[in-house]
Formats: C-alpha cells, structure tokens, sequence
C-alpha cells in the first residue's frame, strides 16, 4: 500500500512535460546559436578577408568565449534551461560543462580544485575522441 502511495505522490509532484514544446525551444536554441557562428563566419570571410578555414577557426573561439562567459556570469545554465538540448551545441555546451566544473571547484584552490576538476567532463570527451580517431585511422588505413 506505501509503494501505491508513493507513486500516487510522485505522479502528483512530478512535472508534466510537453515533448513538442520542448523540442520547439530546443530547436530555436540550437537554431539561433548556430546561426550566430554562421555569422560569425560571414564577417570574417566578408568584413577581413579570412578563407573558410580560418574563419571558421575564428567562429569555434568567439563561441567558446561566449560561452564561457555567459557561464561566469551564471547566464547559461539559464539558457540551458529554457533551450535544453539545443543550448548543449558541441562547442558551446562543452565550454560550458569545462567552465562550470572549474567555477564549482575553485574553492577548493588552483591546483586541486580547478586544475584537478577541469577534466572530470574534459577528460572522457578527449580520451573518446582520440580513442575514436585512432579507430577511424586504422580502419581507413586497412581498407
């Protein structure tokens, strides 16, 4: 009878989602932060003369700063928030989970609090990726 109880309760108290709404807000996040590296890239090729290569280099840092700093000033959990998955674009939503984990641990000093903790979300992603591409190679270079 108390596990009948419980899930009563937690069905009152749990929030209703709306999958349409929420995948809505995700797809205008993700939409408008790819459309600002778009631009981004638009300037440096127009406005300085940058091949596509470099400015795309260009866009990944501007929107890694910005993304950092919006975490700094607490602004991008907000976003988070409002865009779900769509704020969590690659370069934007990693700069964001590196940045936080340091912010987090910086009471507990340079060293072992931001140096130590910078890596819990890094370290994996960097260990994949380079396992990834490893395998990638090998199969490339086999077939």
């Amino acid at each position: 009878m108390e596990k009948k109880e419980y899930q009563d309760y937690v069905e009152r108290v749990t929030p209703k989602a709306n999958a349409w709404i929420q995948m809505g807000k995700a797809f205008l996040m993700g939409g408008a932060i790819c459309a600002l590296g778009q631009w981004i890239i638009n300037v440096g090729m127009e406005r300085f003369g940058l091949d596509r290569q470099d400015a795309g280099s260009w866009c990944s840092l501007i929107l890694i700063v910005i993304a950092v700093a919006l975490t700094g000033l607490n602004v991008y959990p907000s976003l988070v928030k409002w865009g779900g998955a769509g704020a969590l674009v690659p370069i934007t939503g990693f700069a964001n989970s590196v940045a936080a984990a340091a912010i987090e641990y910086k009471a507990e000093g340079q060293v072992f609090g931001v140096g130590c903790k910078i890596f819990t979300i890094a370290g994996p992603v960097i260990l994949f990726g380079i396992f990834s591409s490893f395998l990638m190679g090998l199969i490339q270079f086999l077939f």
